[in-house]
């Protein structure tokens, strides 16, 4: 395990794939955890050589559920808890992973890698290695509609017809659904098509494409789930017609945009977008991994062009943490904009904003975001006034299920145990 920190530490599916954060985190205090032994590693390594084949879905793991209470105000945070963050990457490669990175800053900084770059060679993981980064698009997504909310090009407040018109059919969507409506999932609109529910059904399917105009024209066929304004629900299509937004305001590509106003400016180096459907993670990189009935399944290669402006970057865990701290500090939305990111709707049991999400650790108040891709999965999150921040990358086996929650335990929350 490599490891190192400066500082006041010393060194070394659907709503599925969110809901196992709110899960983990509700009603609990988190500590440091223990990982698998070496027997468990030891068989996980045999059923790698036996089974490395080639997975699937798409889920993000922090949130769900209504927040925790919040207990009495919290002590100051003191230095990273090196000692539990240790321990969550202690002994990878596990059955839960196949390599990690940890970043934690703030009040003091630390960060961790460990477990292997690929499990055929064995190598030492890459500690800026790049990664699916999945749902924490969803962010990027929504600071870009609000800079232009910010630039008055956008009215929050304006139905989506107003810069798409024929999307919505009034007959169908008979309540106007506004811009803000899809940045909090308020929406209505239904999922659209995909290639199945789980990893397995979407596997075979892998290298197909399904583009982001058929995915929002087969969910709006659906007719809406619930009238726009009284429910929150999370899905990607609502990110995936910002999307469509943003380029029909701007008259670029979605991609592009991002690039020139966010990840250029920043010096997010490493982040970017797949040229439409190519499968490589193209640069450095861990591989991914998958567990499919019984086996380990090499899932690096994987078109997800399906998920664009909802779950297609590719980042590190340095250009996220980059990211997280400009946009808390308001130097991505400007306010009043930034406020739409830290204020939850009115509707019943909300835990969203504008592109995050809101919960409790440990009686502190925390914004963040989750995203899973086969073999990846990430966390990012903040107290609002910055002295605790948490960037985890790990190739999670089970990214899109069950053990996502487990997942978000065991690397993001140490952040913010003291």
């Amino acid at each position: 395990m490599k490891t190192s920190a400066s500082g006041t530490s010393v060194g070394e599916r659907s709503t599925k794939e969110d809901a196992a954060w709110g899960r983990s985190v509700k009603g609990r205090t988190v500590k440091g955890r223990a990982v698998r032994g070496p027997s468990t590693r030891i068989a996980l390594a045999a059923a790698l050589v036996l089974g490395l084949a080639a997975g699937p879905l798409a889920v993000p793991a922090f949130a769900a559920g209504a927040p925790a209470p919040a207990a009495s105000a919290p002590a100051a945070f003191r230095g990273p808890d090196a000692e539990a963050l240790r321990a969550a990457l202690a002994g990878l490669p596990d059955a839960e992973a196949t390599a990690a990175s940890i970043r934690v800053g703030g009040k003091g900084r630390w960060h961790g890698t460990a477990g292997v770059r690929s499990l055929s060679s064995g190598a030492p993981a890459l500690e800026n290695a790049r990664f699916r980064a999945g749902s924490t698009t969803k962010v990027v997504t929504a600071a870009l509609v609000l800079q232009l909310a910010a630039e008055g090009r956008i009215d929050l407040s304006a139905p989506v017809e107003t810069y798409l018109p024929g999307l919505l059919p009034s007959d169908t969507f008979t309540e106007p659904v506004t811009v803000r409506h899809l940045l909090t999932y308020t929406s209505g609109i239904q999922a659209g098509r995909s290639w199945g529910n789980t990893v397995e059904d979407e596997y075979p399917h892998r290298f197909g494409t399904i583009t982001p105009e058929e995915v929002v024209a087969t969910g709006i066929a659906r007719g809406p789930a619930f009238t726009a304004g009284t429910r929150q629900q999370y899905n990607n299509i609502n990110y995936t017609v910002l999307g469509m937004l943003i380029e029909k305001v701007t008259g670029e590509r979605y991609a592009d945009r991002a690039a020139a106003r966010i990840f250029r400016p920043l010096g997010m180096r490493d982040t970017s977008f797949p040229q439409g459907p190519d499968p490589r993670l193209r640069g450095p990189h861990n591989r991914g991994y998958q567990l499919m009935r019984g086996q380990l399944v090499d899932v690096t290669e994987w078109n997800m062009s399906d998920r664009w402006a909802a779950g297609d970057m590719i980042s590190t865990t340095a250009d996220l943490e980059r990211f997280l701290v400009a946009l808390f500090r308001g130097r991505v939305v400007p306010e009043p904009q930034l406020r739409e990111m830290f204020t939850l709707p009115g509707v019943p049991g909300a835990t969203r904003s504008a592109g995050l999400e809101r919960f409790v650790i440990n009686g502190r108040v925390v914004w963040g975001k989750s995203g899973a891709r086969p073999g990846y999965q990430t966390g990012m999150a903040a107290t609002r006034d910055l002295s605790r921040t948490v960037v985890f990358s790990a190739n999670s086996t089970d990214a899109k299920g069950d053990e996502a929650g487990r997942i978000a335990q065991r690397f993001g929350f140490p952040a913010f145990n003291r």
